[in-house]
């Protein structure tokens, strides 16, 4: 058989995998059997490619694996959970980096052996530079924002869609002029420059409570660069798996910007959600916050006989879910029903809570979306919430000019009782104070949520 037939089959195998991966990683049973086949065929796809083709020695490519397998080892273990969104971020930005680099050391490979840049190579590297530097800055900014590197409030100034708008079209006009003089390298590189600068600028007027959506996004845009490169490459599998990452990215995308009620053409060109002030934390609590210890908590759990818990980005900051799972164990024991509400963007990125809550091994028929959980909590006794704070946010309902304006929330103010476990009255991603810790039918439980659900339990067992 030749041997670029057998090599196509093998990459046609790893792209198989790649799906069937995929397809694992939609559900939590099958999520770790789905990690498992994607990376095997990463595995495969990269043990062809380096038989195929050796253009440095092994020696640098081993060197190369081993710097990278004790970093991203070192990373594995040292990122906490909490964090995670960050290093999201941060891997995508590696991958959009990699495209920029790839497709220009190939373009200077080309020059140097004075071979010609065919037309379809060119616009693919044009494609790699451009998509790469964004998705590079952009998940820089990102991750500066989400580690607290620099504000996550919203960075704005006059005129900055118009800047913006003369950016993209001059990264375009510089694409044009590099696919008519292939030859002329600087063209790339002053290309690369002008998307750096439009992926920072993209990504800096974004606020943290629409992050999960950029994350998404510019996972999105790295898939992209790297199939762009693979065209670069004449690399098949490449294609394909940059392809399944662009395509998978963009519909999570969709649906995250469904759940916030935000535009994906907002996204896109950074502009997300309004920005006016809204009224102040002292106009909205003004003294009628009501604060209750474990002790008056458990007389409430005592007669309930439906309870629904709100896990959020404060309880995987505690660890708290262990915690979680003995309280719910406890409740179920006395009869008490218990189900949990997770919305899409819980914590910082899609799938956040789900993951806490099967570390602690509470059954996944517990874990209700919020379309379905919803309708529900009028007839809920006591709605807890854990360190949850904007997707709960009613100002998203009743105020056209907030942040969070239009984003469907999980409507626990309808509960009979209402439980907020924080450590205080500190405003959410959004930046705005939440109204439902005033509200008739809240109590505040203040303190770390694992100490406070500890000490809840401890009350239970002794009322």
């Amino acid at each position: 058989m030749n041997k670029t037939v057998l090599i196509n089959l093998v990459y046609l195998l790893a792209s198989v995998l790649f799906i069937f991966g995929l397809k694992g990683l939609s559900h939590p049973r099958t999520a770790v059997r789905g990690n498992l086949t994607g990376a095997a065929g990463m595995l495969l796809a990269i043990v062809v490619t380096l038989l195929h083709q050796q253009i440095v020695g092994y020696g640098v490519i081993i060197a190369g694996i081993l710097v990278g397998g004790i970093i991203g080892a070192w990373m594995s273990f040292a990122i906490r959970m909490t964090a995670m969104p960050q290093m999201v971020a941060l891997l995508n930005g590696f991958g959009g980096g990699a495209s920029v680099v790839v497709a220009g050391a190939e373009l200077h490979k080309v020059l140097v052996e004075s071979a010609a840049l065919t037309t379809d190579v060119a616009i693919a590297t044009a494609a790699s530079g451009i998509i790469g530097a964004v998705t590079f800055w952009g998940s820089l900014v990102a991750y500066a924002k989400l580690e607290e590197l620099m504000a996550g409030k919203a960075v704005l100034f006059p005129g900055q869609q118009v800047i913006n708008a003369l950016l993209g079209v001059g990264a375009l006009l510089l694409a044009v002029l590099l696919v008519m003089n292939p030859g002329a390298a600087y063209l790339y590189w002053l290309l690369v420059l002008t998307a750096s600068v439009l992926g920072v600028l993209l990504v800096i007027p974004i606020g943290g409570a629409d992050m999960p959506v950029v994350i998404s996004l510019l996972n999105s845009y790295s898939g992209l660069a790297a199939a762009a490169t693979g065209f670069v490459l004449y690399n098949n599998v490449l294609i394909i798996a940059g392809s399944l990452v662009g395509a998978s990215g963009i519909i999570l995308t969709r649906i995250m910007c469904k759940a916030m009620n935000r535009s994906l053409t907002h996204v896109l060109f950074g502009v997300l959600g309004p920005t006016s002030e809204t009224a102040t934390a002292d106009e909205i609590y003004a003294g009628k916050v009501k604060a209750a210890t474990p002790d008056e908590v458990a007389l409430l759990f005592d007669t309930a006989r439906r309870a629904v818990i709100v896990p959020g980005y404060g309880m995987a900051v505690a660890q708290a879910q262990h915690a979680v799972r003995d309280l719910t164990n406890l409740l179920e024991s006395r009869g008490c029903e218990v189900e949990f509400a997770i919305h899409p963007v819980a914590g910082r990125m899609p799938g956040h809570m789900n993951v806490l809550l099967a570390e602690a091994n509470i059954p996944y028929e517990k874990l209700k979306e919020m379309d379905e959980v919803n309708p529900t909590f009028e007839q809920t006794d006591v709605a807890l919430v854990i360190g949850a704070n904007d997707v709960v946010n009613p100002l998203a309902r009743t105020d056209p000019h907030s942040p969070i304006a239009g984003m469907p929330i999980l409507n626990v103010d309808y509960a009979r009782t209402v439980v907020v476990v924080k450590r205080s009255l500190s405003p959410g991603f959004a930046g705005i104070p939440n109204p439902l810790f005033a509200a008739d039918n809240t109590l505040m439980m203040f303190g770390d949520g694992k100490k406070a659900l500890l000490e809840l339990i401890a009350a239970l067992k002794t009322a």
